[in-house]
């Protein structure tokens, strides 16, 4: 089992809400979550904004801490792991995230973005390294010598998705990575990450607010509704006969009955 997640709750500070004086109340955001990631598993988390989704893949990744509950991953409890013991781990669970001109460094060209955590990880041939994980997201050599504001959004996306799969990682957590990109572009990513997951045994979590990007990549589904999981369910039990009214408010919105059809 890749993770396995127990009663997961997690409260952040309502800064909103501060008083002048005094610390800011407490929010609760997930509220008893448990659930299972099995290994090889390609797991949609789906939810409207505010649903606690990007809260949740935060807190898979240890980049939140839990206030309660469980998280295991591969058979070590990281709910509270301290950071010295934990950053040995992070190499491990990657994340790829929604928006990749706030996550790439504008000043750095793509080879030291991809390069910079191999580094860190103490990976040697660095260069190597980056060249191969340039192929394997189709993007040209050359590109490793390109900055940022020199590519195209989807193309951005490819680099963010490199510089993830360049330390080997077994998980890896996508959070609302094609909500910023066209229909063309959109297809075009999630055909490569379907291709990654078969090719490298990846495990993934891919977040979004659109079930029919969860169809086209995911084998299985958690709905979540005010930090609450609504609904857990394979992919096709999920379209044919969801069970919460709230998973078939979210089926309601889609536009169109299939709208990848097209693309495949």
């Amino acid at each position: 089992m890749m993770y396995d997640i127990a009663n997961l709750e997690l409260s952040l500070p309502d800064l909103a809400n501060k008083p002048l004086l005094g610390k800011a109340p407490r929010v609760e955001i997930l509220k008893g979550l448990s659930f299972q990631v099995p290994k090889g598993a390609v797991l949609g988390i789906v939810g409207a904004s505010g649903s606690g989704k990007s809260t949740l893949g935060r807190a898979m990744l240890r980049l939140l801490e839990p206030t309660a509950g469980q998280i295991i991953f591969d058979g070590t409890d990281i709910t509270h792991l301290p950071e010295e013991h934990l950053r040995a781990m992070r190499r491990r669970f990657q994340m790829i995230f929604q928006d990749p001109m706030s996550s790439l460094n504008p000043r750095r060209r793509v080879h030291g973005l991809i390069a910079g955590p191999l580094k860190l990880h103490g990976f040697e041939d660095i260069s190597k390294r980056v060249a191969e994980a340039l192929d394997m997201v189709g993007l040209p050599a050359h590109f490793a010598m390109r900055y940022p504001h020199e590519l195209s959004g989807g193309q951005r996306q490819r680099v963010g998705i490199a510089r993830a799969i360049a330390l080997r990682p077994d998980f890896i957590l996508a959070d609302e990575i094609v909500s910023g990109l066209d229909v063309s572009s959109q297809a075009q990513v999630l055909n490569l990450l379907g291709d990654l997951v078969r090719d490298l045994g990846l495990t993934l979590a891919f977040i979004s607010h659109d079930l029919s990007v969860i169809r086209r990549l995911c084998t299985r589904a958690l709905v979540l509704n005010q930090g609450k999981i609504v609904e857990d369910a394979d992919i096709a039990d999920l379209f044919d006969n969801p069970q919460a009214a709230y998973t078939r408010e979210l089926l309601s919105a889609i536009p169109l009955p299939d709208p990848y059809q097209a693309w495949v």
